[in-house]
């Protein structure tokens, strides 16, 4: 399914999920520009989930307000509703990250995602 230049849709980046406008095509991907964060990135290593020993454990940031980024097709669909404001969208996201983290059982991993989440918090309202 083809979507047009200028459709607002929601669209997965890497283990985010996001809000955005169809800026351009460019072939098997769009461009889109992000409006809103929908899903907040998981904290770690993209290609171990959840492993704490012998990876980079990294801080995963949620695309910005207006960044563009280009989204494999296959990874954009229709987005019907009402787009969210994106600081509220943002802090929701953050928030339900944290929630499902504190949800896990204790581990190194739920360790080091919840302290950068606590960064990335103070990152992002300050």
């Amino acid at each position: 399914m083809t979507m047009e230049i200028g459709s607002v849709v929601k669209a997965r980046y890497k283990t985010g999920s996001y809000v955005g406008k169809i800026k351009e095509e460019r072939g098997k991907f769009y461009l889109v520009e992000i409006l809103a964060v929908l899903k907040h990135p998981q904290q770690g290593d993209l290609h171990h989930p959840k492993e704490t020993e012998d990876v980079f454990f990294h801080e995963r940031r949620a695309l910005a307000q207006h960044e563009k980024a280009n989204i494999p097709k296959t990874a954009v669909s229709e987005f019907a509703d009402e787009v969210p404001d994106y600081s509220a969208s943002l802090r929701t996201a953050l928030q339900q990250l944290r929630n499902d983290l504190e949800e896990q059982s204790a581990s190194r991993y739920q360790e080091l995602a919840l302290a950068n989440v606590d960064t990335l918090e103070k990152d992002y309202f300050k």
